[in-house]
């Protein structure tokens, strides 16, 4: 068994790939928060191609965490030299590659040590997967009361928060005459750098006027879009990597083949050439943005409520449900695809396609529960807005209705055979309550408005979803599913 160490890269390399590059030539140019597996099998493993070009070496990252829950992370990370594999895996494929493109990873919650790396000259960009919950929404809108942020605001000399502390380093990279980073969100949000913006002048205007102005005229917060199925990895998978490779690796990450990255090319201080290794840049991120949430995200939805309540366990067991499958066809190619954005050179049915052969991915080992997961957080960025643009167009919302009145139906807490579903979203006892009260009067559920917003009072969408919710609870997921078919076709 061969240890991931800088020290056995060479026995590595008859095992797996290995970086082609020499890692002491790298020098950091990018500070980013959240060393996650997403972070690792995307970010990481585009500069990683980037950088067996022989190109660019000058952009390596640096890893930072405002949580100290991510200490053993940083700890296991640190013992391999900043190295961990990536296995891409698909129905009859495999593939494990070492990444080399983190250099270090500062300890977690440790400001000083964050700042210290914010403030390095050769710090350029900033980038961020904090995951939706890490950007302090409120609804639609970042609570800029929210006591973490208030205390940073007050004092950003002790500042705690990712927000903070960036906000911290360009006031003082400023007084220092250092060029401004770039603050790069590479989120699941839709016009993440515009939120980005919104909370990081936010603050600024509450601890320093001057600093505001300063921030809304030279810091750059490009919105991004990022796309690549990674789910958390398992003990199982970590023993594949044992038997199949004799590999060990405390902190492996496995993911799916496909990838994508569009960034809109707004950089202050310079960026990687990104685009020789697939990434694409352009002046308009939304319709690349719109695509993905409509046709990928709202489509994981769609899947995710059917399956959970009938006892599925994961997505690929959806795919392969005849009924879940044609529900998902018939969602995507009559409500999804009329309301994603036309891109030119771009197929909205080959993305499709697509997105139907990753959901399929047996290997994967993507789980409904992920899919299901903060629904209140998810439903009013993936789905209403697409409710939102057909009722504007005067055209049916039926199956997006039905969506809904799944996941209504999910969060009452129990699948069909009465196994108990355990909580699976922040606001878990709100939606809770709201959907025992919907059984009986279906529209207590779109009552909270922090989710439906002005959907409550949406006469057409409310009668389809009380219709679709009735039949759920009186004839069950299978016939409501078939008769919604039915009526579709006929």
């Amino acid at each position: 068994m061969t240890d991931v160490q800088t020290a056995t890269l060479g026995e590595l390399a008859t095992l797996v790939t290995v970086p082609r590059y020499d890692r002491a030539a790298i020098s950091a140019g990018i500070v980013h928060f959240g060393v996650g597996n997403f972070h690792r099998a995307h970010q990481c493993v585009y500069l990683d191609d980037l950088f067996a070009g022989g190109t660019d070496l000058d952009w390596g990252i640096v890893g930072l965490s405002v949580r100290t829950e991510d200490r053993d992370l940083q700890a296991d990370l640190a013992s391999q030299d900043c190295l961990y594999t990536v296995t891409e895996v698909d129905e009859g494929h495999s593939r494990t590659q070492v990444v080399g493109s983190i250099l270090r990873f500062a300890e977690p919650g440790d400001s000083a040590a964050m700042l210290e790396a914010l403030l390095a000259p050769q710090t350029r960009i900033v980038s961020l997967t904090i995951t939706e919950g890490g950007y302090f929404m409120s609804g639609d809108e970042p609570d800029l009361d929210h006591p973490d942020l208030a205390a940073d605001a007050a004092d950003l000399g002790s500042a705690r928060t990712v927000f903070g502390l960036i906000l911290a380093a360009i006031r003082d990279r400023r007084a220092a005459g250092t060029a401004p980073f770039t603050v790069l969100s590479c989120d699941n949000l839709p016009h993440n750098g515009v939120l980005t913006r919104r909370i990081v002048e936010g603050l600024a205007k509450r601890a320093d006027a001057d600093l505001a102005a300063f921030v809304a005229r030279e810091i750059a917060f490009p919105n991004s879009m990022v796309d690549r199925i990674t789910p958390a990895t398992t003990p199982a998978q970590r023993e594949t990597l044992k038997r199949e490779h004799g590999v060990e690796d405390r902190r492996p990450v496995f993911c799916e083949p496909f990838r994508q990255w569009v960034i809109e090319d707004d950089f202050r201080s310079g960026r990687p050439a990104l685009e020789r290794v697939g990434v694409t840049f352009v002046e308009d991120v939304t319709p690349y943005e719109l695509m993905k949430l409509r046709i990928l995200n709202a489509g994981h939805a769609t899947i995710a409520y059917p399956a959970a309540l009938v006892g599925l366990t994961y997505a690929h067991e959806a795919m392969r449900d005849p009924l879940i499958l044609r529900f998902f066809e018939a969602v995507e190619t009559g409500y999804l695809l009329p309301a994603s954005p036309e891109i030119e050179g771009v197929s909205r049915e080959d993305y499709l396609a697509t997105v139907t052969h990753r959901f399929a991915n047996p290997a994967i080992g993507d789980t409904i529960r992920r899919l299901a997961l903060d629904g209140s957080n998810r439903q009013p960025k993936f789905v209403l807005p697409a409710v939102r643009d057909l009722r504007a167009e005067g055209r049916d919302v039926s199956g997006l209705a039905l969506v809904g009145a799944l996941w209504c139906r999910y969060c009452q807490g129990e699948m069909e055979d009465g196994t108990v579903v355990e909580p699976n979203d922040p606001n878990w006892t709100q939606l809770q309550e709201a959907a025992n009260a919907a059984r009986t009067e279906p529209r207590r559920f779109l009552e909270q408005r922090d989710i439906f917003g002005d959907l409550a009072d949406d006469a057409v969408y409310a009668d389809l979803f009380a219709s679709h919710l009735r039949s759920l609870w009186s004839r069950g997921v299978r016939p409501t599913l078939t008769d919604f078919l039915a009526a579709k076709a006929a």
